[in-house]
């Protein structure tokens, strides 16, 4: 039959086999298909191969033999069942591995490249200004942190430091005009440009603040002006000034502290807010005694070989420890006896070299009111003090300051002092001046006046523990001279700015050195074990009175509330220009527009015949010799008896040495000075 005949019709379910021909044929039931929906196996090989048939294999099946009978068939299912099971059983989808679970270790990451260097103390503020914030600690903060047009080069010659400013010249003499340059990359860790607004900032607070370091060249600057929009700056002067590049150094972050109320000190006690310098502050651990600067990563200079640098509070004997342990790679102790001693163990592994500081200690007294407002008195106070015995009890190592200007390790430097009182004691002639001034000598031994017993405040900053230990044999050789004193510790900021001070007892543990205890007729000890980390409070201090011979000192009740300190001990920076030094610690205040007045020194001496010499200096305008004439002056008026130059260590280990070349430095900026070069120790 040919394909479309009557006698063949494909299979109504469409499968491979043929429907029987005739009209009585019945369909057989057995395609690939319905197996498939008996089984539950879906078969993908219907036609054993692994497809259905075509229409053409069923056309050649039909040629081949015609019609297929009921046993046949029943025999062909069954073998095209078992192919089917043989071939076209399900194939399970494959099995997912997980790989073997990896571990990715993170590469460990570099420790950060320190040097740590000792330190006595972290100081009660960062303002390199103030003379509440002077120390060692500042110093760093104020050479590695702050701009500064001019730096001092190893030598101390003032160079003009071109990160900060391109150029900076005097570009008109009437009125004298020094105009600055800054360089333009030039900016605060704030992202705020290094500008004229940070110069205008420090002019108006140097000139008007009380307790600044060195003002006097300030006060003479009428004007600051901007120009390219503040990265230009003309600084306008009342007269010459011959010594303008030791202005504008410490600059300070205008934007931030400008318009904060007690900003000047109160924003700069617990650290610097920007940096614009190699190393920025991170930060200030009081707690701990550590400041911690790192490496300033917007700055636009060479940056620093260093990541940080710990500056760390330790006591002598730890300070020895950790030398020798590798926890310290420097330290910068005082230079005394006691010191020595200690190092000495170390042998060959440390080299100490004596690094004088940049300032030098002495009694301030209050020149404007009290007691000593009398110059007689003044003087026979100077009379009783004996300077070398305070200096050996206090501070051995250091040096004799014995006049006014320049201080022991300056270029220069000669005493001044005259013979006899009041640069050594002299009790008699302490006895003339006060029988001059109009005092007697009561029955128990004491200076009195109107029947009322001379008393004077002998005051230290609390946060200076060896200016304490100061004060305290100060009042006891006032005490043996036939004085009442009170020892008083208030802070720094009060004592050096403030008309009084709080009458704070001291609060150092009488066991470290900086000890006090009230002036009950016991000395301090002139040794001690050095703990200046540990401090205690002691009971609010007697205030003492002499005692006649053979007898015993009685006590009277101490002030209480705020009080005028009589007798200051106070340190006074030195270096730079000698001629504003005088200006701005002896001077007289200068009057400002508007009618207010700069700021006064802590002592608040003013000697009007003197200050004609002191404008001649600044100016340069004094006759030759006009400095020994004001070194004569002030040691007859005496605003302050100085009393020595306080001299430290640079202790460093051999590889400090080799990484760092760390050395004492220029007198005004250190031994960090440089440290942005330094690398780190090996090992």
């Amino acid at each position: 039959m040919r394909r479309g005949d009557p006698g063949e019709r494909p299979h109504p379910e469409g499968g491979a086999g043929l429907a029987p021909a005739g009209p009585g044929a019945r369909p057989r039931q057995g395609s690939g298909r319905q197996l498939t929906r008996r089984t539950g196996l879906r078969s993908r090989c219907d036609d054993g191969r692994g497809g259905r048939r075509t229409r053409a294999q069923e056309e050649r099946v039909a040629r081949r033999g015609g019609g297929v009978g009921p046993g046949l068939l029943r025999a062909l299912i069954v073998v095209v069942l078992a192919g089917l099971l043989a071939a076209c059983v399900n194939e399970p989808a494959p099995r997912v591995v997980a790989p073997p679970p990896t571990t990715t270790t993170a590469p460990a990451q570099p420790e950060p490249t320190t040097v740590t260097v000792g330190v006595e103390s972290i100081g009660a503020g960062f303002n390199p200004h103030l003379l509440a914030h002077q120390s060692p600690v500042t110093t760093a903060l104020e050479t590695l942190v702050l701009p500064s047009v001019f730096r001092p080069d190893v030598d101390g010659t003032l160079r003009l430091d071109r990160t900060v400013a391109t150029s900076a010249r005097v570009t008109s003499t009437d009125p004298f005009t020094v105009s600055y340059e800054l360089n333009v990359e030039a900016s605060w860790t704030s992202n705020a440009p290094i500008a004229a607004e940070d110069f205008v900032y420090l002019w108006e607070r140097m000139r008007s603040e009380p307790g600044t370091v060195d003002a006097a060249g300030y006060s003479l600057i009428t004007d600051v002006r901007s120009r390219a929009g503040g990265k230009a700056v003309d600084v306008v002067f009342s007269r010459p000034y011959d010594h303008w590049q030791e202005l504008f150094s410490g600059l300070l972050p205008a934007h931030i502290l400008k318009d904060a109320p007690g900003s000047w000190t109160g924003a700069l006690a617990g650290g610097l807010p920007a940096s614009g310098g190699p190393f920025r502050v991170v930060t200030v651990d009081r707690a701990r005694g550590e400041v911690v600067l790192a490496r300033n990563d917007l700055y636009w200079a060479t940056p620093a070989g260093l990541d940080r640098i710990v500056l760390r509070a330790v006591d002598d004997s730890t300070m020895v420890d950790e030398l020798r342990s590798g926890d310290l790679d420097a330290a910068l102790p005082e230079a005394d006896p006691t010191v020595r001693q200690l190092l000495a163990a170390l042998g060959p592994t440390v080299r100490t070299q004596d690094a004088p500081l940049p300032v030098v200690t002495g009694l301030g007294f209050r020149s404007d009111v009290g007691p000593l407002s009398d110059v007689r008195v003044r003087q026979a106070v100077a009379a009783m003090l004996d300077r070398d015995a305070l200096r050996a009890q206090v501070a051995p190592g250091s040096s004799a300051a014995d006049a006014f200007g320049l201080a022991p390790s300056e270029t220069g430097y000669a005493s001044t002092a005259p013979v006899g009182a009041p640069a050594t004691p002299n009790p008699a002639e302490a006895q003339r001046l006060m029988l001059a001034a109009g005092y007697v000598r009561d029955a128990q031994g004491r200076w009195t006046v109107g029947g009322q017993p001379l008393e004077i405040v002998v005051a230290a900053a609390a946060e200076r523990p060896q200016d304490v230990e100061l004060a305290q044999a100060v009042a006891m050789q006032l005490t043996a001279g036939g004085i009442t004193t009170t020892v008083l510790a208030p802070p720094a900021a009060d004592l050096f700015a403030q008309p009084d001070v709080p009458a704070t007892p001291p609060t150092t543990d009488p066991a470290a050195p900086g000890a006090t205890v009230s002036a009950t007729g016991s000395a301090p000890p002139t040794t001690s074990t050095r703990s200046r980390t540990t401090t205690r409070t002691t009971p609010p201090p007697t205030t003492t009175t002499p005692p006649t011979s053979g007898a015993t000192s009685t006590t009277q009740a101490p002030p209480t509330g705020r009080v005028r300190a009589d007798v200051m001990v106070l340190p006074r920076p030195v270096g730079g220009d000698v001629s504003a030094r005088y200006a701005s610690d002896y001077g007289c205040p200068v009057a400002l527009p508007g009618g207010a007045t700069a700021a006064t020194s802590p002592t608040r001496f003013c000697f009007p015949a003197l200050q004609s010499l002191l404008d001649g200096l600044v100016d340069g305008t004094a006759e030759p010799g006009t400095q020994a004439v004001v070194e004569k002056v002030l040691w007859a008026q005496l605003p302050v008896l100085p009393i020595y130059q306080q001299v430290s260590m640079v202790v460093s280990t051999t590889a400090t040495d080799t990484s760092t070349g760390i050395s004492p430095g220029p007198l005004r900026t250190g031994p960090l000075t440089g440290a942005q070069r330094w690398t780190a120790p090996p090992g």
